[in-house]
């Protein structure tokens, strides 16, 4: 029992590190740019900077072939990319958008580069770590800890920046990924860690395996993986602009607010999926979840006309964040469960950077469609975006019934 409570809870920490970056070089950033004055253009093709999640399959191969010298063959590319994000991060507290927007955003390259090939490894050590039996709250802690980490290095760096300014917010993040080395080095080994034996082996059976394993349907599960998160990836891609330039809020009251129902409602979302997923079939989990996930789109419009109403900010991040949370939570142990062990670093970063394709992309698409359509429009337009994936979950519904059903590989 104490060695399967490290393992979850080592899972957790490792979440929290895997999540930091990711919104110092999206929303926060964005932040940044915003209170700089920048354009709304300026800001949307910003978000471009994030492309490596998109891409990372490209390189995870490479992860399940070489192993470094060091802590093993998953934990040792933690340790290395956590060491480069927080080098990137310090080094980008140095300039401001105003006089250095093309170097901050090459330094937001690189530390997105980092931290994707971050998840790629932690990704595969969860998959490889965790036994069945453990993958639902460790799915739940893997979540929770990953939305703490955004929601440090989002809404407290919100807070921070009001008082100390960008600089030292950016520093102090920085020191942050440094220190979560020292988990990594004490999260404990997956069993049967070892290189496959060749770089064709590496490359080209990954792909092979998952398409001869699902056969006809492999295509349908990696058009899900794109659609399933789109409603929310939409919202959210000019969300931190919309809050600061239409309602109107501080940066200290979007932060506020954010850490206070964001990290509450965030981490009871992730364990209530954990606890879903344990007793709900994944099939029903997956459509409730992707409903209510993007009918929660719908309270921004509230925002439009409300002003800087707290309550009003309280009462949608806290249900955006909340069933953001339990889809995500489903949506992690689907793709879980059709990762083959073997080569689970290639095949979860293949499944998880179509996932971040709206994160990604749809920024510069934002940007354009808002001042065309008004933001209320804006927001019902993310919600619709969301049935396409949802039907494609009914009709996935008994392919997902086997994944679910079947014995890890």
């Amino acid at each position: 029992m104490p060695g399967r409570r490290w393992r979850v809870l080592s899972i957790g920490l490792l979440g929290f590190a895997s999540g930091l970056p990711l919104a110092l070089s999206l929303s926060t950033l964005q932040a940044w740019f915003t209170t700089s004055g920048m354009s709304l253009k300026a800001i949307g093709w910003v978000t471009l900077i994030s492309q490596a999640y998109v891409f990372k399959f490209l390189w995870a191969p490479l992860l399940d072939r070489l192993p470094l010298p060091f802590l093993g063959r998953r934990r040792g590319w933690i340790l290395l990319m956590q060491l480069l994000c927080g080098a990137a991060l310090i080094s980008m507290s140095f300039y401001t958008p105003q006089g250095a927007a093309t170097t901050i955003a090459f330094l937001g390259v690189l530390l997105a580069f980092a931290s994707a090939t971050q998840d790629i490894a932690y990704d595969a050590h969860r998959t490889d770590l965790l036994p069945p039996a453990e993958r639902g709250w460790g799915t739940a802690f893997s979540q929770g800890g990953y939305r703490l980490g955004m929601l440090v290095s989002g809404a407290l760096a919100l807070i921070l920046a009001d008082h100390l300014g960008w600089a030292w917010v950016y520093r102090l993040m920085g020191a942050l990924m440094l220190g979560s080395t020292l988990v990594t080095v004490l999260s404990p080994d997956a069993p049967d860690e070892r290189p496959t034996r060749s770089f064709t082996e590496a490359v080209v059976q990954p792909f092979v395996d998952f398409f001869t394993r699902y056969g006809k349907v492999a295509l349908a599960w990696l058009a899900l993986m794109v659609l399933y998160k789109l409603s929310d990836a939409f919202a959210l891609s000019l969300s931190t602009t919309f809050l600061l330039r239409v309602p109107q809020f501080s940066l200290t009251q979007l932060g506020a607010i954010n850490k206070t129902f964001g990290l509450i409602a965030g981490l009871l979302g992730a364990l209530a999926g954990g606890w879903v997923v344990t007793r709900m079939r994944l099939f029903p989990a997956l459509l409730i979840l992707g409903v209510a996930q993007a009918l929660v789109n719908l309270g921004y419009i509230w925002l439009v006309h409300s002003g800087p109403d707290i309550y009003a900010l309280a009462t949608v991040v806290g249900l955006e964040n909340f069933f953001s949370g339990l889809g995500s939570t489903a949506f992690v142990v689907l793709v879980t469960g059709l990762c083959n062990m073997r080569f689970s670093a290639t095949q979860y970063a293949l499944l998880s950077s179509l996932s971040a394709v709206g994160r990604v992309f749809l920024g510069p698409v934002s940007a354009w469609l808002v001042p065309q359509v008004g933001w209320s429009t804006f927001f019902v337009i993310t919600v619709l975006s969301a049935i396409p994936g949802l039907l494609l979950v009914i009709v996935l519904r008994h392919a997902i019934h086997r994944v679910e059903q079947a014995q890890p590989h």
